[in-house]
């Protein structure tokens, strides 16, 4: 809690509930939005709302939405720039919340995160008031590494257990209705975020959902075969529709609420009345089964697309076929209609969306830009925009006027199964494999900026001795060097024909060896005839590579340098190898007969090697290759181990979301850490070995005092950390993560220990 916060905690509850209730709307009321601005830029009063148990971050947000921007400018007190740091504010606020819920101490970190890109005087006099008013150990970010308020994520909501294979929006846009292969459907509050009501009845994945248009009922389609009619007040399931045969894919509503129409893996569609449960009529015609369809605004026709690579339009009158459009190379995943009805857009396994005329029968345009096939589509009320997303994780926005790409949303970790936008077009709803559904801003954001990150995960960095640059791997084949200061890419190391997976550096900063290896397989069955691995070395002066030895082997993730920078360690299968750089010889091998080798470090002077396996760590003689001792303790496995610089302690992170410090004398266990709530995959020590850092599938850095084993500072980021490293300095980090992004942050509130 923050210092301000403290002071008010003190208070009367009564002057608490005053203070941080009404002063807002007290100032709106008497016009001084001045004093409304310094409010809300007030870090202070910030985390003061956000810690209060009767507040919190939502109630924050309603503050930012006191004033109307367009009624507001006429008052002296307030111009446009204030206007936009308060609507970037929010945004950081609508974005962050879910951390912030979790954890509410890191509002700086957040701050800062999404607004040093934006150069504006408002935002840097902001951003240095945090950065004065926080108080103790934090991480700031020294370059933008979070997703900035422009026009990307507003919110994740997180709750189902398995991929969300289906959203719609009610009409006036206040909740999401989304179905998943956990067999139920949820309701959620795309205000708060909060999750209303879940719907189980379902024994089966829920595919499709739809809302009917007085916003109080919904339908759903399961592969249990039946469509469900749900009462979304009660939460109460109002009857169920059954007759496929088969798996139902897909629903849609007629505009007036009173038509059904379902489409199944029995090639089949079937038109329901909704206010007696029974059917219409079924209507055949597709050779194969039917993923997707869409209904006409006026009710009269609908649109359905096969895996046969057509889609057809029906006559839901007479449930006479009208037309089959073909053009498609592959299956049809998705569709969607134009409200007026003149036009459908399609989504392909071909990993195209075509747009048709409904009039004319003809396609009017293809749309390319996926990478894998396309898997969802919807289109703005306006007619305007169409909306798609995919197996490549990304959902793409396409202008439909100028059939162009106009940007493509990233933050799906998995493939996205289904989009939704609100009838105002400004938001866009999708559901994923990732197990949640995003929130996203389509509306257009003044500034943008570009990461110059890695393509895939970044698996390994390493930091120059002299703290200027780092060194980044990634499953992308290449290596990057950044200049620490600025954050900037220098330039970046091509060669490699798999994944990078190892990096590091010599102490003199002038050569990098990388590690790669096409088998990414860490404590798994392997087949040591698909294992192949490439080490090359690199000169940092002249950015060209020295040398390759190939060996089909080696595994990845495990190198090491002594400290002399003569010798480097490799893992190979159930060892580890020492090279030696001059001449390339193998020089000794450090034989684990029990179980694979997974990370390994080596102390300061070069005389002991420290691996991971299993479930312990092992302590080797560089100058013998005997075992010298095991360090048990792990319920799982290894993935990383640091040694400290005067060799009295080894680190290790496990699988089993905690870290061990050992004291390499007594060869005892000192602390398990074990803040982290998700496996711990990387761990660095500074280099006066008193604090270490860890990056967790559970998103967050975390720096710990190796002698009280406490936690001084975390950050939690957008996506599993994969790699990191600590420069000299012991202050600044550089860290990667499983999107490819390289991030770039500082260890504020050391001035407290000098």
């Amino acid at each position: 809690m923050g210092e301000f916060a403290e002071k008010l905690e003190a208070k009367p509850l009564f002057f608490q509930r005053a203070y941080l209730g009404s002063l807002l709307p007290n100032y709106i009321k008497s016009g001084k939005l001045g004093k409304y601005y310094e409010k809300l830029t007030d870090f202070n009063f910030l985390m003061a709302k956000i810690q209060h148990p009767e507040f919190g971050v939502q109630a924050l947000i309603d503050d930012f939405h006191l004033v109307d921007d367009s009624e507001a400018l006429s008052n002296p007190e307030y111009n446009p720039e204030k206007a936009k740091a308060l609507n970037l504010i929010r945004s950081v606020l609508w974005r962050s919340s879910d951390i912030l819920e979790r954890d509410k101490t890191q509002l700086a970190e957040q701050l800062w995160g999404r607004l040093v890109h934006f150069k504006k005087p408002q935002i840097y006099t902001i951003l240095e008031k945090v950065k004065q008013q926080k108080i103790g150990f934090w991480l700031r970010p020294l370059t933008p590494c979070l997703t900035p308020p422009s026009r990307e994520v507003i919110r994740t909501l997180k709750g189902h257990r398995h991929w969300v294979n289906a959203v719609a929006v009610t009409g006036d846009g206040k909740q999401a209705i989304s179905g998943s292969r956990d067999n139920t459907i949820k309701i959620w509050d795309l205000t708060t975020g909060e999750e209303l009501l879940t719907l189980t009845g379902h024994r089966k994945v829920v595919n499709a959902v739809a809302v009917i248009t007085d916003a109080k009922r919904a339908i759903s389609g399961s592969r249990d075969n039946t469509i469900k009619v749900w009462d979304l007040t009660t939460g109460k399931e109002q009857f169920t529709l059954t007759g496929h045969s088969k798996s139902v894919n897909a629903v849609a509503v007629t505009a007036d609420g009173k038509r059904a129409i379902s489409g199944s893996d029995d090639k089949t569609l079937k038109v329901w009345d909704l206010q007696t449960g029974e059917g219409f009529f079924t209507l055949t015609g597709h050779s194969k089964l039917i993923n997707a369809i869409a209904v006409t605004a006026d009710g009269k026709q609908v649109v359905s697309g096969s895996r046969d690579k057509t889609l057809k339009v029906w006559d839901l009158t007479t449930g006479e076929e009208l037309l089959t459009l073909t053009g498609h190379s592959d299956w049809i995943n998705a569709v969607a209609v134009t409200v007026d009805g003149k036009w459908a857009i399609s989504g392909s396994r071909d990993k195209t969306l075509k747009v048709w005329d409904l009039t004319t029968r003809k396609e009017l345009f293809t749309l390319t830009g996926h990478s894998k096939s396309v898997t969802a589509v919807a289109v703005t009320a306006d007619g305007k925009w169409a909306i798609s997303g995919s197996r490549d994780n990304t959902l793409k926005v396409w202008d439909l006027t100028t059939r162009k790409e106009l940007f493509t949303l990233t933050g799906h970790r998995q493939s996205v199964k289904s989009i939704a936008v609100t009838t105002d077009g400004k938001r866009a709803i999708s559901g994923s494999d990732d197990k949640t559904l995003k929130v996203w801003d389509l509306t257009t954001g003044e500034e943008q900026f570009t990461l110059t990150d890695h393509s895939y995960s970044v698996t390994a960095v390493a930091v120059t001795a002299d703290g200027k640059r780092a060194v980044s791997g990634s499953r992308d084949k290449t290596l990057k060097v950044w200049d620490i200061t600025t954050g900037k890419e220098q330039f970046t190391l091509t060669g490699h024909r798999y994944p990078v997976t190892a990096v590091a550096v010599t102490a003199d900063g002038k050569r990098a060896i990388s590690d790669s290896s096409r088998n990414p397989c860490v404590g798994e069955k392997l087949n040591l005839s698909d294992i192949n691995s490439t080490i090359k070395v690199w000169d940092l002066t002249t950015k060209k590579e020295m040398f390759t030895r190939e060996d089909s082997r080696f595994l990845e993730n495990a190198l090491a340098f002594t400290a002399d920078g003569k010798r480097v360690l490799s893992r190979y299968f159930k060892s580890i190898r020492v090279w030696d750089l001059t001449t390339g010889e193998n020089l000794l091998i450090l034989a684990n007969e029990s179980s694979l080798v997974t990370p390994v470090a080596v102390t300061a002077d070069g005389k002991w090697a420290i691996s991971g396996s299993w479930n312990y760590i092992t302590v080797w003689d560089l100058k013998t290759g005997e075992k010298l001792f095991i360090l048990a303790g792990h319920s799982d496995c290894v993935n990383a181990v640091a040694v400290t610089a005067d060799g009295k302690h080894a680190i290790s992170a496990s699988r089993d979301n905690t870290l061990k410090i050992w004291d390499l004398t007594t060869r005892k266990e000192l602390f398990t850490l074990t803040e982290h709530s998700k496996s711990v995959n990387v761990v660095a020590v500074t280099t006066d070995g008193k604090r270490a850092i860890s990056g967790s599938d559970d998103n967050t850095i975390k720096l710990w005092d190796l002698s009280t084993g406490n936690l001084i500072a975390s950050f939690t980021l957008e996506n599993p950390i994969a790699s990191c490293a600590i420069a000299p300095d012991g202050v600044t980090i550089v860290a990667g993560d499983e999107s490819g992004r390289v991030y770039f942050l500082r260890l504020e509130g050391m001035e407290e220990l000098t």
